[in-house]
């Protein structure tokens, strides 16, 4: 339950809130929304600029190991659903609800999200698409064991990350790799693919592994135009377990938060852990032990991705709440306040915005610079609609609560 506003001032605190996790939320939902821009139509047309093919390459996944920007979204995402659990929860307990009543409401938040995230997959789509691989689904299948985790302690809490990022690495040790014969193209993977790897690291190749098993047995449960066969990203249901270490190392960074540590020492925690994080998971990729791969979560992804979540939420921490840097940051943070309403706008309208500028429009505003500009334009205005969407219900304090 978010605290009522007692301001709309551009870059004035809100009671009850750290301002910093709205700003960092905003970031990686404005990166989400920015995919519109296009920028890989832009380095296709000017294959030879290197400044269209960095942010391209940033705004768009990995093939498989490794990461961009854009792969920092989702954990970036995750990570602070656990950063702001305890505040949640501490909230619910000062207005006297008891903890069967905090359950039920986290059991509630759960169904949502998963709902929610199938029927955003399933826009456009003829039929119900049962997916559960997407940021919402994956968050809500979780939501319900981060919130019993939050009810203990600190070394309950890292008890738990070491058990869910061990036991996965083991689950998919002991599920067999692939051999020699297997037919990676009936699982839409070249048998030339250079992402292939050897020995222990061959338990995480695409669409051969113990999550990609999982899936051809439970999405068939489900109604389907034909049966489920692959996920052409590699993308999987069970990656919900390792992404509950995601949440888990966000709650740990929100006990830090609601402890009584001074700022500056707090900040420095908060590099120190994102230091070892990132150490830990390039140290499991190149000993051969386990790949860094955000398309199936590894336990060497959560690691490694959870550091740059810690030094970004470091950022901007020291920026917002340390040094008091706030006006740049409000529109970020009108963003942030709404992540659900901006997620849904981009899933659900983002189409009908960009017809309904051509059509009332037409298209030679957009064409001020040429042609090879031309989706960029209309990106950018699009995202000014979905803003002023966001900041009309930022005045007049609405918000989607889940």
């Amino acid at each position: 339950m978010l605290p009522p506003l007692s301001t709309t001032q551009p870059g004035a605190a809100l009671p009850g809130r750290l301002m910093s996790m709205d700003a960092y939320r905003g970031f990686v939902m404005v990166l989400m929304a920015a995919e519109m821009l296009q920028f890989d139509h832009l380095h296709e047309t000017f294959p030879d600029s290197a400044f269209w093919a960095f942010l391209a390459h940033h705004q768009s996944h990995v093939a498989w190991a490794g990461c961009s920007l854009h792969d920092l979204i989702q954990p970036s995402f995750s990570f602070l659903v656990g950063v702001a659990l305890l505040f949640s929860m501490a909230s619910r307990a000062s207005q006297g609800q008891s903890f069967a009543t905090q359950f039920g409401y986290a059991l509630r938040r759960s169904l949502i999200l998963i709902l929610l995230g199938i029927f955003l997959r399933s826009t456009h789509a003829s039929q119900t698409n049962f997916t559960f691989e997407d940021t919402l689904t994956q968050i809500g299948l979780g939501y319900p064991f981060l919130f019993l985790l939050g009810k203990y302690s600190a070394r309950t809490g890292w008890i738990a990350l070491g058990v869910v990022l061990v036991g996965y690495w083991l689950a998919f040790v002991l599920y067999p790799a692939s051999g020699a014969g297997f037919n990676y193209s009936a699982v839409g993977v070249p048998p030339d693919w250079p992402e292939h790897y050897n020995s222990i690291m061959a338990h995480f190749n695409k669409n051969s592994n113990l999550a990609w098993a999982f899936d051809t047995w439970f999405l068939n449960l489900f109604p389907r135009e034909k049966p489920f066969l692959f996920n052409g990203g590699g993308y999987a249901t069970l990656s919900f377990i390792p992404t509950l270490g995601t949440m888990l190392l966000g709650l740990q960074a929100g006990r830090w938060l609601r402890s009584d540590m001074d700022k500056r020492a707090l900040i420095q925690r908060f590099l120190l852990a994102g230091g070892i994080c990132l150490v830990a998971g390039v140290l499991l990729h190149v000993a051969g032990i386990c790949p860094i791969v955000k398309r199936i979560w590894t336990p060497a992804w959560v690691l490694f991705s959870g550091g740059w979540c810690f030094w970004l939420l470091a950022l901007f921490y020291g920026i917002i709440d340390v040094a008091n840097r706030r006006s740049w940051a409000f529109p970020l943070i009108v963003v942030g306040m709404n992540s659900i309403a901006i997620y849904c706008l981009v899933h659900l309208i983002d189409r009908f915005i960009v017809t309904s500028l051509h059509t009332h429009l037409g298209t030679g505003p957009f064409l001020i610079f040429g042609p090879a500009y031309e989706t960029l334009l209309t990106g950018l205005v699009t995202l000014g609609i979905f803003y002023l969407i966001l900041r009309w219900m930022y005045r007049r304090k609405l918000f989607i609560r889940i």
